[in-house]
């Protein structure tokens, strides 16, 4: 029997979602702004006769996310040991330590900071899911889930604002705007670790709260998985079981058909936050025509993606009770064909070589380049995020209520290790081969995700009309 009331729960949500809205704060920013922080430190080092730097952005970040997927294996373990509250903050602390590392760039601890904090956060957010499913129920997972992600993109509006005003007519960036932006930055952050030491902790046994739905949430499993190749979740266990009993979780369950099916919706997802949280920004910065104020502009969209999924993020919290009526896949499907109408606003707004130019470029695209345009598509492209994010939230949490960690953790290796890729030929392709690449993947997530949702609402049907049939 749970022993926090339901109010205590939700106090548990909010307080969660605020930490992160904290800690992300600190690296949302960074990633907005971080490919045109190091051309411009490059730039500057190689000019004055000091010693060049050689970090890049783009391979930073590819580095970080390669780490970060194929730790997620090892997370669900991690998570099982030391719980989910300390684990988000051992995980958080690494964020910390990466920000810190902008504030004089070298090109070592750029790169051990990306390893560093692939391995902080695979705990990180395996833990969130983990704390994220417990303090949850069947009813409340689309509102809890919503809310958290409406509160975390918040995180897009501060540095960004910062960005926006101090960065007015700056063409290079300089020592002058890197080192306060970074001080503040981290500082921010290593608050939200603060704030995580007053989540209360929960009980690890996870139900839906609704007998009801745990005896649907049980036949479902009983005809997703094998469970007899899984250990005895009741036997007593030492930390070592425990950890082995995760591990071994998370490969029974990558191996289902639901989540083989739903995997392709998470790479997706990784694909496009690679565009959205690096590529576009990096891209509308590099656009010159634009005029002076380009840089400035990364700011400004980067505000405009944080309230687009703070939109998203609120509508799906406030009414998740009306939207999960209808299903998860009419708000997937929703955000894929925004996503793919944004793109084709983009091949038209943004040059072709605007994402691999690192001095610039005074090309234009199929349009002269229009920054309401760019501003307005930065918003959608926030606004579709919180639709896939959102409902895979909500799918995990209703689907894998007793196998949280295993599932936030596949999920979180697909989105990673498409992030990783992404990031990766992120330096070497022109925009109109990295969005044809992501209209493909978007397909196929609105299909995969569709056709486990509507296999999910068919066993509940029958689970309804046949109570007493054992599956």
């Amino acid at each position: 029997m749970d022993s926090l009331s339901p109010k205590q729960k939700f106090v548990n949500v909010l307080l969660l979602s605020f930490s992160f809205m904290l800690v992300f704060t600190g690296f949302q920013t960074c990633g907005m702004v971080e490919e045109t922080v190091l051309n411009s430190y490059t730039n500057q080092t190689s000019g004055d006769g000091s010693s060049a730097f050689k970090g890049d952005g783009y391979t930073s970040l590819a580095i970080m996310y390669t780490v970060f997927a194929f730790a997620n294996w090892l997370a669900p373990s991690v998570v099982s040991i030391i719980g989910p509250k300390l684990s988000m903050a051992i995980g958080a602390a690494t964020y910390v330590l990466y920000l810190a590392s902008f504030i004089k760039p070298l090109t070592g601890t750029l790169y051990a900071g990306s390893v560093l904090i692939g391995f902080g956060g695979a705990i990180l957010w395996t833990g969130q899911g983990n704390f994220l499913t417990i303090n949850s129920t069947k009813e409340t997972m689309a509102r809890n889930s919503g809310l958290f992600w409406a509160i975390l993109q918040s995180s897009f509006l501060i540095g960004n604002l910062y960005v926006f005003f101090a960065w007015k007519g700056v063409e290079t960036i300089t020592d002058k705007q890197r080192i306060p932006l970074f001080i503040g930055l981290t500082a921010v952050s290593a608050i939200g670790i603060f704030c995580m030491l007053f989540l209360t902790n929960t009980p690890k046994t996870q139900t839906t709260g609704n007998d009801e739905d745990d005896k649907l949430i049980d036949a479902r499993a009983q005809t997703e998985n094998d469970d007899d190749a899984l250990l005895d979740s009741h036997a007593p266990q030492s930390k070592a079981q425990e950890a082995y009993k995760a591990l071994v979780e998370s490969f029974q369950l990558f191996k289902t058909r639901d989540m083989a099916l739903l995997s392709v919706t998470f790479f997706y997802t990784g694909l496009e936050l690679t565009f959205f949280s690096g590529v576009y920004s990096t891209s509308v910065g590099a656009t010159k025509q634009f005029g002076s104020d380009s840089d400035k502009l990364v700011g400004l969209v980067g505000i405009m993606i944080g309230i687009g999924e703070i939109v998203g993020g609120l509508i799906f919290g406030i009414f998740g009770k009306k939207t999960i009526k209808y299903g998860r896949d009419p708000i997937v499907l929703f955000g894929g064909f925004a996503h793919i109408l944004v793109f084709f606003l983009i091949f038209l707004n943004l040059p072709a070589d605007a994402p691999i130019s690192s001095a610039g470029t005074m090309d234009t695209g199929y349009i002269t380049p229009n920054s309401t345009l760019a501003i307005f598509c930065g918003f959608i492209l926030g606004f579709c995020d919180a639709c896939f994010n959102t409902q895979c939230f909500s799918i995990i949490g209703v689907t894998y209520p007793d196998q949280s960690a295993a599932a936030f953790a596949l999920f979180m290796f697909s989105q990673c290790l498409a992030a990783a890729i992404g990031f990766f030929y992120s330096s070497y392709l022109t925009l109109p081969y990295q969005l044809l690449i992501l209209v493909v993947f978007d397909f196929a997530g609105m299909i995969t995700f569709v056709v486990v949702e509507r296999g999910l609402q068919y066993r509940d049907r029958v689970a309804n009309s046949y109570p007493d049939i054992p599956s």
